[in-house]
Formats: structure tokens, C-alpha cells, sequence
């Protein structure tokens, strides 16, 4: 499916690809060689895409769309190899992190790289919009992941407070996928901030079906129950937790805070969210901002475009894995 929605943007993509690819030349040994790793792992680059299809939507792609995806792209590997170091990953779509392989101390420093990498081609270019756009991503989503550690210790995070957490550590960079995308075709203010708030939709959406992952029975990216064992307070858990009683709830919290490594205990947490209707109750919020989303969209001038992005959002939302 994938296939079919890259096709308006295909050539794109390729270019994309060479300057990605250029973007991490350095004339350090090491580098080179887990840039090498990394570029043979590239994902499915949504977010790029979804750049690429928002700026062909109300503009043309420029070389300043290109300098965005590079600058997106750079910022999400960078996150996800300081995340593996966190959240001591050995796995990264279905590959060795860069983390397990050439341990934490230069992970950690590949990621900095990479972010200032990025920072720097916005500096070279004069794009400080992109910079003040992508700044604030960095901040929301630092914030969002400190704000997890801080609530997980104490196992208190309400539904509230998730989707605060969420905003800022997952939604904020497809938010400003979307924003950059706009921004790199001179659109006003005011599209820029449409599609911006879009993106927060899709990025909620997206973190929702990934938290029901965990719930799964199928082997995907990530193992099955792994934040669980992380003591990661997800959407599906959360409603477990408001909706049974205290007894209940002090098995629930104890299995989590005391039991996180023993998989028959995960596995009678999981079964249990599953029967209470915490999936049920998840897969509802999902579909509410899917198509508030789509209802979003909507608001630009039809196009196939348009079109390919809204294939794009089902895609994430309907994705296996």
C-alpha cells in the first residue's frame, strides 16, 4: 500500500534519499561506519513522505523542502537512538540498535551529531523558521519523555497527562512534519499552524495504535508487552486502571511496579485490559482522532495530492506494524 501512495512523489523521494545520504558525510571512520548502518536501515520513511506530500498539496517542492525532510529525518534517528539508549533497546526494526552495538557512550554522541547536523544545515541555509519550528519539536519532546520517566516512578498519569505526554514526545515532530512541509513553500501563518494541529492529530493517533501494539498477537517492531515491562502507563492500561475497583487496581499497579519482568504476570495484565475494555476504549479515541484528521484535510483545496495524503493517514492508523 505503501507503493501506491509514494507514487506522486517517487522522483522526490530519490532526491531526497542522495541528500539525506550526503547530509551524513563526515571524515570520522566510526561515523562513516554507523551512518553506513544506519542508511542500510532506513524505516519507511513516513515522515519524509508525509513532508513531501504536504508541501506538493498547497505548493511545489523546493530546495528548502528538501533541506526540511533532512532536517526531520536527522532529528527522528537522532531521537530513536537516544531512546534505545533510555530505554536499554537491543532492537531497532528488527535490527541491532545502534546502541547494543556500539554501546551507549558513542550512541549517545551519534545522536548528538545528527541533531546538530541538522541544526547547522538550517543555520547554512538562513532557514531560521524551519529552525524556530523543529527548536520547539526538540523541547516538547525532551519534555515528554522526562515528564513519562517523572509519572511511570509513581505510576500516576491520568488520561490527562498521557495525552499531554504524548503531544509532546511523539505528535510534535509529525506535527511539525506537517509544519515544515507548509513552511518550506512560503504558505501564511495561518496554514502553517492548520496543518500543524493536522499533524498532532495524526501523531496522536499514531502513538494510540502503536500503545495497542503491546496488546497484540502478532511479533512487529517491538516485542509484544514491552511497555509493560517498561512500566510505560499506556491509553489501554490507563482505562483499565479508572474503571476497576481498588482492589483491582492495587493488583494492577503492583503487577506494573513489582512484576514487570515476570511474562505470566504481564501476560494476566494484558489478558485483563483486553476483558475490562481497554482496547475496545483505545481503539474508540483512535478513530475519534483519525477523523477529526481527515476532517482537517478536508479544509485543502482537493487534489491528488490530497488525495495520497489522506491514504497516507489511513496507512498509519491501519498499519499491522
Amino acid at each position: 500500500m505503501l507503493n501506491q501512495i509514494i507514487k506522486p512523489i517517487t522522483k522526490e523521494l530519490k532526491v531526497f534519499d542522495s541528500k539525506y545520504k550526503d547530509s551524513l558525510s563526515s571524515d570520522v571512520k566510526l561515523l562513516i561506519l554507523i551512518s553506513d548502518y544506519i542508511l542500510k536501515n532506513p524505516g519507511k520513511k513516513i515522515r519524509p513522505i508525509l513532508l513531501l506530500l504536504v508541501s506538493k498539496m498547497i505548493g511545489d517542492i523546493n530546495n528548502k523542502t528538501y533541506s526540511s525532510c533532512i532536517l526531520i529525518e536527522l532529528l527522528h534517528t537522532a531521537t530513536l537512538i537516544h531512546d534505545d539508549v533510555v530505554d536499554d533497546a537491543h532492537f531497532r526494526r528488527g535490527k541491532f540498535s545502534v546502541s547494543s552495538l556500539w554501546k551507549n557512550k558513542i550512541a549517545v554522541l551519534v545522536g548528538d551529531f545528527l541533531l546538530s547536523k541538522g541544526m547547522l544545515l538550517c543555520i547554512e541555509n538562513n532557514d531560521f523558521d524551519l529552525l524556530k519550528i523543529i527548536s520547539k519539536s526538540v523541547k516538547e519532546m525532551s519534555q515528554g519523555e522526562l515528564l513519562q520517566i517523572e509519572k511511570a516512578r509513581r505510576l500516576n498519569i491520568d488520561e490527562g497527562i498521557y495525552f499531554e505526554i504524548i503531544k509532546k514526545k511523539t505528535a510534535s515532530l509529525i506535527s511539525s512534519c506537517c509544519a515544515l512541509g507548509a513552511a518550506s513553500c512560503n504558505a501564511s501563518q495561518k496554514v502553517i499552524d492548520d496543518l500543524s494541529f493536522f499533524g498532532q492529530k495524526i501523531g496522536i493517533a499514531f502513538q494510540i495504535k502503536d500503545d495497542l501494539f503491546d496488546y497484540g498477537k502478532k511479533k512487529i517492531g517491538k516485542p509484544l508487552g514491552i511497555d509493560l515491562k517498561e512500566k510505560k502507563i499506556t491509553l489501554p492500561f490507563i482505562y483499565a486502571l479508572n474503571n476497576s475497583d481498588s482492589k483491582k487496581r492495587r493488583w494492577l499497579k503492583n503487577s506494573i511496579r513489582n512484576h514487570n519482568l515476570d511474562k505470566k504476570r504481564i501476560d494476566q495484565v494484558i489478558s485483563y485490559v483486553k476483558e475490562i475494555g481497554g482496547i475496545d476504549y483505545s481503539l474508540k479515541k483512535l478513530k475519534q482522532f483519525h477523523k477529526e484528521a481527515i476532517i482537517d484535510l478536508d479544509k485543502f483545496p482537493k487534489n491528488k495530492y490530497r488525495d495520497h495524503l489522506q491514504s497516507l493517514v489511513n496507512y498509519v492508523i491501519d498499519r499491522e506494524y
